[in-house]
């Protein structure tokens, strides 16, 4: 892709994306994802209806009258986006391919993010850790993240999410809201995903086209793993064996969620062809 075409495609994502963003994930993120604690910024004098437990006694005995504590939320959050770039994500049979409809979406939370003062950083990675972008706040860094996204060489490797979530953990201390990128067709370490939900806010978003889960009757087919380069053959037309496969992956998708939600953490399963807008606000709005 040369350099006019990514500024072309950052820019079309940007506009799409900010019109959602602005009329309807913004406020609900705001809502789900409020900030680390309360501060102290003033005191005034009370008013019906404040709480007790917010009194200021020194002040209300030096001057006779009550006196409350005004506290505000800690507002700052950091959001971690982490995107595995194995091959398998480099792919797309009706809408688009599964690594675009990625950079939507997380141009959407980074907006939402930018929009309350928030901070983003980027993880890339497969095997292993490809790219990091340090946390950091305002659009023009928003934008520099989906760029990388969009132009990142997507790796023929197994996808290795617990190397991706081990990186953020001994790198970056500070609790995050962490939204996992990836097709989940690799396996991981279930008590990392364990861990890491404890020490912060954590959404697996599984991205998948609908070949992912169905095989349609094409008879023998050849068939590539585009990670491990393993080849099989397979008769599609054999009804047995599409039931079998989606069954199979069924399976596997609900164990994934099962795990996620075992351990404090949240997992979505992502159409390319759905509306991720509306799943994402729902999402927000439960939390």
């Amino acid at each position: 892709m040369e350099v006019k075409d990514i500024v072309k495609k950052v820019k079309q994502i940007e506009i799409r994306t900010r019109r959602r963003t602005e009329s309807t994930l913004m406020g609900q993120y705001h809502s789900a994802f409020k900030g680390q604690g309360m501060t102290f910024s003033e005191v005034r004098p009370y008013q019906n209806g404040d709480e007790i437990r917010r009194m200021d006694w020194n002040k209300t005995a030096r001057f006779r009258e009550p006196f409350v504590k005004v506290m505000e939320e800690e507002r700052e959050l950091t959001m971690m986006i982490l995107v595995d770039i194995s091959a398998s994500m480099n792919y797309g049979t009706r809408n688009e391919l599964k690594k675009d409809f990625v950079a939507e979406i997380a141009a959407s939370l980074g907006f939402s993010a930018a929009g309350n003062n928030d901070k983003v950083g980027l993880i890339l990675f497969a095997d292993k850790v490809y790219k990091v972008i340090p946390p950091k706040k305002g659009k023009k860094h928003i934008l520099a993240i989906l760029s990388s996204i969009l132009t990142a060489e997507y790796v023929p490797a197994e996808s290795k999410i617990d190397v991706a979530l081990d990186y953020l953990m001994n790198i970056f201390k500070k609790k995050s809201l962490v939204f996992l990128f990836s097709d989940f067709e690799d396996e991981y370490n279930e008590k990392l995903v364990k861990i890491a939900a404890k020490k912060n806010q954590l959404l697996g978003l599984r991205i998948f086209d609908e070949k992912d889960e169905e095989i349609p009757d094409v008879g023998f087919a050849h068939f590539i793993d585009s990670e491990t380069g393993k080849k099989i053959w397979a008769n599609t037309s054999s009804a047995r064996w599409r039931y079998d496969f989606a069954e199979k992956q069924k399976q596997k998708i609900k164990n994934i969620k099962e795990n996620f939600e075992k351990s404090s953490g949240h997992f979505l399963n992502i159409n390319t062809a759905d509306d991720y807008s509306k799943i994402l606000y729902q999402y927000f709005k439960r939390k």
